[in-house]
């Protein structure tokens, strides 16, 4: 009987259905080669295998199955595909793309070429003792012998024969290390029969070990204690409330040893690649080369080689990674843990799926029956309300770890500071004090300003021209090395002028200010201090990141000025101070979400100071200090800021009283984008009544040369989501299908951050 196999390409498609050859066997998650067209060959995953003649008459056949028939899609993960696609509004081939290492499907014009590009696993050379030296009495002569002869060969079969006796280390590890000092040492151990080497697939190798876990102060226990009775009760989702400083990580560590003793896969998402070193190395010292790191930043190969090998796993795998860790094939996965769960770097922006790796972790932990633990100091306000309602089972850690307190937070008036004469540049002095005697104590301070480049903009003093980027509308913001002008959408980048182009007045002066400007006025009011930058810009690699962090964590930098990326995580012993030189900025922001999202920046930014014994202070710069919200981060409220917000969102019919679904309309000519997004409102209104806003033009409303133009749908709490995404399929079809409108783009994005 004739067998047909539904497979998935990394295309914005569906899947199609392919013949299986006699004689060839696939099975639900294996990689194939498939002819896609008239002359492309494509990696496609099987989804699923049946006997149904397809409707088409003419049927192309699988070419062959890839990585030695390993499934590389566990039943739980094609699974989350399929809901990401329906929930995400997008194709599972989009949701491929996103979810597998780009050397895992390859593409090319013939087969032939396909093959050259196909993936091959590097080997690697692993080297053990000869079964003889097993025997003690032997191992000791031949050591007698090399030591007085040969003490590099002594000293490298004693490496070798530690390695093979020690757990949390690995042969493999160990003959890296060696292979790369002195291969003519290795060789002529071999020669004398001392040891045996065999060329293998890379791979990581790692044994049971006891796990030396952290001590635990007696309100981490009895949060412990609750998570844990929780999960046995047959919860699948739980937060840990937590405040900055209180010790969450190493809750988490706990629940991971237990998953692992059980023989279960563990991942743990964290928000930014910035943060898996820092948080790897801890973890290493506890869980040896069970930890395995998965993001972006590695190289294609690594990725590949990561992914293969987690497919072949046994269980018992510890990944630390970014969203896209969410996609590993961890066929035994028994706990998540969504480190800083509030962080919207968790959302996926373009390319499609837009998915939520929070919400996601969630949803799959659900289909599995195992378990998600999702851990803030600043909960969102979705996660707290179900954690408030009973849906998601709830920790609180109320205090600091150990002897750390709070730290003092202090506001600072810039418009009575100015009035006074006591603000300088862009510092007020109550700061600038406070900088002064933190540097006399040896301490450390950080400065956060949540704007790079050296300023926002730069402008003419006598006729007032701003550059302007050409394909966005926007201004370029300064860069001072190099004296570029920068467009931070399209990246597009030009020299700052001599002259106004205009009026040919002098060279355009810098206006407002951004981290490169910060770092050159502090080192300037402080010139004995060591000041460094932690921004997009300085961070070029992953290697500078790492010495820009070492630097601040071993004291060789007094001042680290930073953008949010000094907020998250990191925990400096030194750190006494933490300056916000503008809180306004991130108080009026065009949002919903404008209020929760200050809070949480200004209080995990505060969250770095005072982190030992002694207690930190944080002085937050503002216009505005009787503001309500800022006065809800001195006194560390987070109940008061939720319950208020979440006030106003049921008020106004917003998240998480609703579900949004933003469409975002692309065009280059403005008059056909404005005549479409009428017309699709039109529609759109006529299905969903008032539940549609719009059209309306975003704050920046040209990028990249196209011109956009907003709608936004809400549908409220108890309504069905899945309906209202059936029916505007149905309208988006129909607006793609119409010659007038076909050619504008329409990006859709379910619960837009």
């Amino acid at each position: 009987m004739p067998r047909y196999a539904d497979i998935v390409l990394p295309l914005a498609q569906p899947a199609y259905t392919f013949a299986l050859p006699e004689g060839m066997t696939v099975v639900a998650g294996q990689a194939v080669v498939v002819q896609f067209g008239a002359r492309k060959f494509y990696t496609g995953i099987v989804f699923g295998v049946h006997d149904r003649q397809p409707a088409s008459p003419r049927i192309k056949s699988v070419v062959r199955v890839l990585y030695d028939g390993t499934v590389l899609l566990p039943a739980a993960q094609r699974t989350l595909w399929e809901w990401i696609a329906s929930y995400y509004m997008c194709t599972v081939g989009e949701v491929m793309r996103a979810a597998l290492p780009a050397l895992m499907k390859p593409s090319a014009d013939s087969e032939q070429a396909l093959s050259e590009e196909e993936f091959r696993p590097r080997t690697e050379v692993y080297l053990r003792l000869a079964p003889e030296l097993r025997d003690e009495a032997h191992f000791h002569e031949a050591c007698e012998q090399l030591e007085r002869r040969a003490p590099k060969q002594y000293a490298a079969l004693l490496e070798i024969a530690t390695a093979e006796g020690d757990a949390h280390l690995s042969t493999g590890e160990i003959a890296r290390r060696l292979l790369g000092a002195d291969y003519g040492v290795l060789h002529a151990l071999e020669r004398k029969g001392l040891i045996r080497s065999a060329e293998h697939p890379r791979t990581q190798e790692r044994a049971d070990t006891l796990f030396r876990l952290p001590c635990l102060s007696e309100a981490q226990q009895r949060a412990l204690a609750t998570l844990r009775d929780a999960f046995a009760a047959g919860r699948t989702a739980a937060l840990l409330h937590g405040i900055t400083g209180s010790g969450k990580t190493e809750i988490y560590i706990h629940l991971i040893a237990g998953a692992l003793a059980r023989g279960e896969d563990v991942l743990l998402l964290v928000p930014e690649i910035a943060l898996t070193a820092q948080l790897i190395e801890r973890l290493e010292r506890i869980f040896g080369s069970r930890v395995t790191a998965y993001h972006s930043k590695l190289t294609p190969r690594r990725r590949t080689e990561v992914c293969l090998r987690l497919a072949r796993s046994s269980g018992g795998e510890l990944v630390v990674g970014a969203r896209s860790a969410l996609f590993l094939p961890l066929g035994r996965l028994g706990l998540i843990v969504v480190d800083e769960e509030h962080d919207a770097s968790y959302k996926q922006s373009d390319p499609a799926p837009r998915y939520n790796a929070r919400d996601c972790a969630v949803v799959l932990a659900h289909r599995l029956g195992c378990r998600t633990l999702l851990g803030s100091a600043t909960p969102s306000l979705e996660s707290w309300l179900n954690a408030r309602s009973g849906k998601y089972a709830y920790a609180f850690l109320g205090e600091r770890y150990g002897e750390a307190r709070p730290p003092e937070i202090l506001l600072s008036d810039t418009l009575r500071a100015a009035r006074r004469g006591e603000r300088h540049t862009h510092f007020n002095q109550l700061l600038l004090d406070r900088i002064g005697a933190t540097l006399a104590r040896g301490g450390q301070a950080m400065l956060f300003q949540n704007r790079r480049g050296f300023a926002p903009y730069v402008a003419c003093a006598a006729c007032g021209w701003t550059p302007r980027c050409p394909e966005c509308n926007v201004t370029l913001t300064y860069h001072k090395a190099g004296g570029r002008l920068v467009c931070h959408y399209c990246g597009h980048t030009e020299t700052l002028p001599s002259e106004c182009p205009v009026c040919h007045a002098a060279a355009p002066a810098p206006m407002g200010f951004g981290t490169e400007k910060i770092e050159e006025q502090i080192a300037e009011l402080f010139p004995a201090a060591r000041v460094a930058r932690l921004d997009r810009d300085s961070v070029t690699s992953e290697r500078a990141f790492r010495e820009i962090v070492a630097d601040f964590a071993e004291h060789r930098t007094d001042i680290l000025v930073g953008t949010q990326m000094i907020a998250k995580g990191f925990d400096f012993e030194g750190v006494e101070l933490v300056g916000v030189l503008n809180a306004d900025n991130l108080l009026h922001n065009p949002d919903f979400r404008a209020s929760e999202r200050a809070f949480q920046l200004l209080v995990q930014v505060a969250g770095r100071a005072g982190r030992r014994a002694e207690p930190g202070t944080v002085v937050i710069q503002t216009a505005e200090p009787g503001h309500p919200l800022l006065q809800q981060v001195v006194a560390g409220d987070y109940g008061a800021m939720a319950l208020g917000q979440l006030a106003e969102r049921e008020a106004f019919f917003y998240p998480p009283y609703a579900r949004l679904i933003a469409l975002t309309l692309r065009h280059r000519d403005a008059a056909l984008l404005r005549d479409g997004a009428l017309r699709l409102a039109a529609r759109l209104r006529a299905r969903f009544g008032r539940r549609l806003l719009g059209p309306m033009a975003p704050p920046v409303d040209r990028i990249r040369g196209e011109y956009l133009v907003g709608l936004l749908l809400k549908i409220e709490s108890g309504a069905s989501t899945a309906r209202a995404r059936e029916l505007l399929r149905g309208e988006l079809a129909a607006f793609a299908a119409d010659p007038a409108t076909k050619s504008i783009t329409v990006v859709i994005n379910v619960d837009p951050q």
